[in-house]
């Protein structure tokens, strides 16, 4: 009688603890001890690397960026390897960037001439003001001490390990592009290990980069013997579809070469900016890096690399303790086929037998799709709110502000107590079986279009699988059966791989995403109704949840300010147009606080100065400006070196010559340029198309060029179209804005920090030619 008494309780408390552990046996969690064998990963020698090389700021062309060069480089000669530095001009097409690299290299000779493994990082942090700490300063201290383990076991490894420290990446994938199309260790890659970093916490996620399918990756990974793989093949669909780029994505790309990228997405709001500090990396997830390489070293660097390549793909997803659990494409189809028929099946029985009624089932749908809809509606026009009462969130360009975890926790707290609310009276009325057609039915039609459309979420009929033995149970069993601890103990798997996605899809993609994770929220909530509809009291649910979400609302609410350890983003630039010989102050903010004020004054014009200005990564335009005096910087040297038209081709040569020493030259157009060829410091763009013209653009950017010495003189030679009529504008900017001795600034305030993503600190000088 006690035991049944408290059936409700230790559901929900088996409910609780499986979503708890379902985040907490992602990532290591244990305390890290100081080791005793040589031979294992040390998490403090790693720390003391990442607190040396995130001093500073160490964008490519620094003065830190050499340091840091310089000190992976002594780092890894004391290892014993013979260090080379590949400097090389490097142009990417797809990001219209290009600088001069250095990579730092070494290699592990193996005893056999098979294909090598590469270990691949990058050591540059973002421009201006990153301190690089996690991204990707995570990466070279655990590749640092990683090496350092392996090679004290004083085994040499079949396959050449190729250490490769890339430059640049920030700036456009430079590093790795110089290494696969000038390096003669290229051809020899087999497997690539990437190390990224997308924030500066939580569990590191596994992201394959193939040209064909991912079978033979996926069973190799499997065989390494990770301790918390964390990754499934619906994010490997979804990323195969973005255009979001790694150093690993050259590889695949340029060479060919396939590989694991693995990189940690949570507390987004650190990334690219000085926040990404030493400080704020999360040991754990150092640490879970650190599992990946150990385990993958050792696996990859004794294995046949040749035979990776694969037309197959797999559906995979982690589960705890059983690691990695995949199978097959081909058998997404005919499972929904076989899941779907036994719907019909059961459906036919249930109602046969007059365990399902028709209007029980029809009526079922009733607090489904209201659940739906409001929660929708709610999440949706919620968050919209949220913006208007808190518009320093638009400053926060990747759309995940300090406080986003607690809207998170909000808005599905909320949608619970609406999916309780409107279950509430149904629960009382009808049988469990009839409640549970309707997410039955909508679990099916998700996985209808998985099959055709996005296979790697074919996982996604695990609670299909689930829900119909639930149903089979509830047709062939006894009236008023008592199945609510049997139907919990069923729901923990799919419990332990689904909860996680809540939290990763707006983490990951932004708070934007809120309303997928209150869509999911109430499919988990209808996969889960034959446990809640043996519930009392499911009122009581509704106003807790409604409770929790509400104070989740006033918690986000009152972490909405900015204080030392949530920094404030904003940007100033000082703007010099040559051409029109006017001056500006410019911010990306949509709002002047008290630093930019100083610049803008209480009334700036609002939006940009000008049409063809420096972009952002989110396409972030120029919100507020100013007209200011005209100080005198030192205008580029631009000199047309040559302008010739031979039949059809007009080519023409040109040399920029910084006489400041900018950090970066960018050239923009306002009209549409179709490029035959295009030349930077006699790297050319490669055309890799059956087209005449190596690229074309409308608008917009044609080349950012970073410098990274101080005499250094961009040559440009580029073939237009005779007839083709176009104009460029050169912005030269120059990080100096708090060392300029034009100016007198007030510093900003310690809760302050330059935003990431756009050009800040800055002067610049913009040059207009005609051709």
């Amino acid at each position: 009688m006690i035991f049944k008494k408290y059936r409700q309780v230790i559901s929900i408390l088996i409910i609780v603890a499986a979503v708890y552990y379902s985040f907490y046996l992602l990532m290591p969690s244990e305390k890290s001890k100081d080791v005793t064998e040589k031979t294992e990963f040390s998490t403090k020698t790693a720390l003391i690397h990442l607190k040396e090389i995130s001093k500073k700021p160490h964008f490519t062309g620094s003065s830190a960026h050499e340091t840091v060069r310089n000190y992976i480089a002594s780092e890894l000669k004391k290892l014993g390897l013979q260090v080379e530095i590949q400097e090389q001009i490097s142009v990417n097409k797809k990001w219209r960037a290009a600088a001069n690299t250095k990579n730092i290299l070494a290699k592990i000779k193996g005893t056999e001439e098979g294909k090598a493994l590469l270990l691949l990082t990058h050591y540059d942090s973002n421009p201006h003001s990153s301190l690089g700490a996690s991204d990707a300063g995570s990466g070279v201290v655990v590749i640092l001490e990683g090496i350092r383990a392996f090679l004290a076991k004083n085994k040499q490894p079949k396959n050449d390990v190729i250490i490769c420290i890339t430059d640049a990446e920030e700036l456009g994938l430079l590093g790795a592009n110089a290494f696969v199309k000038h390096h003669s260790w290229a051809k020899d890659v087999g497997l690539v290990l990437n190390f990224e970093a997308r924030g500066s916490g939580g569990p590191s996620y596994i992201l394959l980069e193939t040209n064909g399918g991912n079978k033979n990756l996926i069973k190799a990974f499997s065989k390494a013997n990770t301790k918390y793989p964390v990754g499934n093949s619906l994010m490997y669909s979804i990323y195969k579809m973005l255009p979001n780029d790694t150093d690993l994505t050259v590889f695949r790309e340029d060479g060919d070469i396939e590989g694991f990228n693995f990189a940690f997405i949570s507390d987004h709001f650190d990334y690219h900016t000085v926040q990404d500090s030493y400080e704020r990396m999360d040991i754990n997830t150092l640490n879970h890096q650190a599992s990946y390489l150990t385990a993958t070293l050792n696996y990859f660097s004794n294995t046949n690399l040749e035979n990776l390549k694969a037309q197959e793909d797999y559906v995979y997803f982690n589960f705890p303790y059983f690691g990695l659990v995949f199978y097959p494409f081909s058998w997404v189809l005919p499972m929904f086929v076989v899941c779907s028929v036994l719907f019909f099946v059961l459906l036919f029985i249930g109602i046969s037998k007059k365990k399902l009624t028709t209007q029980g089932i029809l009526k079922g749908f009733v607090p489904f799709l209201l659940s739906l809809l409001f929660s929708t509606l709610i999440t949706f026009f919620g968050w919209k709110l949220a913006l208007k009462i808190h518009p320093q969130y638009n400053d926060i360009l990747h759309g995940f502000t300090y406080n986003g975890y607690y809207y998170i926790m909000a808005f599905i707290a909320i949608t619970l107590a609406i999916c309780f609310w409107f279950y509430k009276g149904f629960f009382k009325k009808r049988t469990a079986q009839d409640l549970l057609i309707a997410p039955l039915f909508f679990w099916l039609l998700v996985n209808g279009g998985v099959a055709f459309y996005l296979q790697g979420a074919a996982f996604f009929i695990l609670p299909v699988l689930l829900l119909l033995v639930m149903l089979t149970v509830l047709i062939y069993s006894a009236p008023k059966s008592n199945t609510i601890l049997f139907f919990t103990i069923l729901s923990i798997p799919a419990l332990l791989i689904f909860a996680p996605l809540l939290k990763m899809l707006p983490v990951g993609l932004g708070l934007k995403m809120l309303v997928a994770s209150t869509i999911f929220t109430v499919l988990l909530f209808g996969f889960l109704v034959p446990v809640f509809q043996q519930y009392k009291n499911q009122k009581n649910l509704a106003k807790l949840f409604l409770l929790i979400g509400i104070l989740a609302l006033t918690t986000a609410s009152i972490f909405s300010t900015y204080n030392e350890d949530r920094k404030q983003p904003n940007s100033i630039l000082y703007i010099f147009d040559a051409t029109k010989n006017e001056a500006y102050w410019a911010s990306y903010n949509t709002e002047v606080d008290s630093f930019t004020k100083q610049f803008l004054s209480e009334n700036p014009t609002k939006g940009n100065y000008d049409k063809n200005t420096t972009a952002s990564k989110y396409k972030t335009a120029i919100q507020l400006h100013k007209k200011t005096a005209i100080l005198n910087f030192e205008k580029p040297i631009i000199t047309i070196v040559s302008d010739t038209t031979i039949n059809m081709d007009r080519r023409i040569c040109l040399s920029i010559i910084s006489v400041r020493n900018a950090n970066k030259i960018e050239i923009l157009t306002k009209t549409p340029i179709s490029f035959k060829s295009f030349i930077v410091n006699e790297e050319a763009i490669t055309n890799t198309s059956n087209n005449e013209y190596v690229f074309s653009i409308d608008k917009g950017t044609i080349l950012s060029y970073y410098r990274t010495s101080e005499n250094e003189i961009i040559d440009l030679e580029f073939v237009v179209d005779k007839n083709q009529q176009f104009s460029i504008d050169i912005l030269e900017a120059k990080f100096d804005l708090f060392t300029n001795s034009e100016f007198t600034i007030t510093p900003r305030s310690n809760i302050m920090m330059p935003m990431p993503f756009v050009l800040s600190d800055a002067t610049v000088i913009k040059t207009n030619i005609k051709f």
